[in-house]
């Protein structure tokens, strides 16, 4: 299996490719706004360029509730840092946003990637991403971005994560994406309890029988640290378990926190794959 990002294609049988986090958020939920002044922000892209990211994700606006965020400051925080990282690195760059007049400004900036946890929400996403020839992640979410859901419920979470899927890709090859750009990832945390999302972990192998890369975005997630019993943003080991499983069961793309060590993890399981 192939994934293409832009002009870069990977081969992806056995190796996982690393996407790298940057948050231009003052209020993410890991970080804090750590990496919110551009200054820091590009400190951050150079050191996760330098731990071996294969592409790097901007998002502007956290998942979870939070003070509104308008277009117009979306794009304030997005695009000029898509402008600097394509003027730097020679990467692939993704951009996290479910607003179709944020991903095309960003593609017009150097983007190649929509990463929209709302799953298409925005009727004209799809067009402005096939427009452009950009990668997509389609993300199962119950209810929507920045809504609360304390208490998701499911006949089978599995069936039902995996239905919704099949739907928004088959959506974006209707749109006229190639099926090697688009990309399915079960949404962890998002309108899913702890013991649901770890349900969606164990089960990954079910996504990879739908027929397009599977994203794996459990870096740091709430149902680690709440297993691990830590504190927020302080579960690495269980990312990189995480990660470990969620290759062997075949997710082919980490969104990560720590590229340093989720290359490593991506590294020794293709070894340990490909002499399977």
């Amino acid at each position: 299996m192939n994934l293409d990002l832009g002009t870069t294609r990977f081969d992806i049988t056995h190796r996982a490719v690393v996407m790298g986090i940057l948050n231009r958020t003052p209020d993410s939920f890991y970080d804090q706004g750590a990496y919110y002044e551009f200054d820091d922000f590009l400190r951050k892209a150079e050191q996760l360029v330098a731990d071996g990211a294969d592409f790097l994700d901007v998002g502007g606006v956290k998942a979870g509730p939070g003070d509104e965020v308008t277009e117009a400051e979306e794009l304030e925080r997005v695009v000029p840092a898509v402008e600097a990282l394509r003027a730097r690195f020679d990467l692939p760059l993704s951009v996290d946003t479910w607003r179709a007049s944020v991903a095309k400004a960003c593609f017009e900036a150097g983007a190649v990637v929509g990463n929209d946890i709302s799953g298409f929400a925005d009727p004209d996403y799809l067009d402005v991403c096939a427009a452009a020839g950009a990668s997509v992640v389609a993300t199962h979410i119950r209810l929507a971005p920045r809504v609360p859901d304390p208490d998701p419920q499911y006949d089978d979470v599995v069936l039902s994560v995996c239905e919704y899927l099949t739907e928004r890709a088959g959506r974006a090859v209707a749109a006229g994406i190639p099926r090697e750009r688009i990309m399915v990832d079960a949404g962890l945390d998002l309108g899913k309890s702890e013991p649901q999302s770890l349900v969606l972990l164990r089960s990954s192998d079910a996504l990879t029988k739908l027929g397009f890369p599977v994203f794996l975005s459990a870096s740091n997630k709430r149902f680690l640290w709440t297993l691990l019993d830590v504190e927020r943003g302080s579960a690495g080991d269980g990312t990189m378990a995480a990660h470990s499983l969620g290759i062997a069961l075949g997710c082919r793309i980490l969104r990560s926190h720590d590229v340093r060590n989720g290359r490593r993890v991506a590294d020794m399981m293709a070894s340990i794959l490909a002499e399977s």
